[in-house]
């Protein structure tokens, strides 16, 4: 039997009672967002490449962003710089685009909703104003927030195009 991406229920546009209730429910709209532009394809239709002028496809988004989930959160937030990457290496930096097929298509959605868990879980009572180290600068968990949201809100952009472009499904 062929694996199809489960129905998501996205709810209603978020609200949050503060900052910090905000940007949760804000992230959580736009990760259920992604998930919700591939329910009801199977691995092979997400798998596809539909535009003649990308190489992105729907599972390779899903991938990618299970890689910025662990890359931010986890990796640098939570300074646990021995996990490595998901997806990319050395051979293949963009491997979390490139490497992903329709057979592993289930597992890649389990990895990004375990990711997106542990993401959460690393969060969770800890202080948006927390430091970490940045390239140039010091970094908090509020930068991690609107970094994640810009991410998911130009790649949602990108699964908006790769959906109509497999099936004609429009909007949300």
């Amino acid at each position: 039997m062929t694996w199809t991406a489960p129905a998501v229920n996205r709810g209603d546009f978020p609200f949050g009672d503060d900052e910090r209730a905000s940007l949760e429910a804000y992230l959580d709209f736009h990760r259920a967002t992604l998930l919700l532009k591939c329910s009801g394809l199977t691995g092979e239709q997400l798998a596809s490449r539909p535009l003649p002028t990308t190489s992105l496809t729907l599972l390779g988004l899903v991938r990618h962003l299970a890689e910025n989930e662990r890359w931010w959160f986890r990796r640098n937030f939570d300074k646990q710089g021995t996990l490595g990457d998901l997806y990319c290496s050395q051979e293949h930096p963009d491997g979390d685009f490139d490497l992903g097929d329709a057979e592993s298509a289930q597992e890649d959605f389990a990895v990004y909703a375990r990711e997106v868990e542990l993401a959460r879980q690393t969060a969770r009572g800890r202080s948006l104003e927390e430091e970490f180290p940045g390239r140039n600068r010091a970094l908090t968990l509020r930068w991690v927030y609107l970094h994640m949201l810009e991410e998911y809100a130009r790649h949602n952009g990108h699964a908006d195009l790769l959906r109509e472009a497999v099936d004609g499904r429009t909007g949300e």
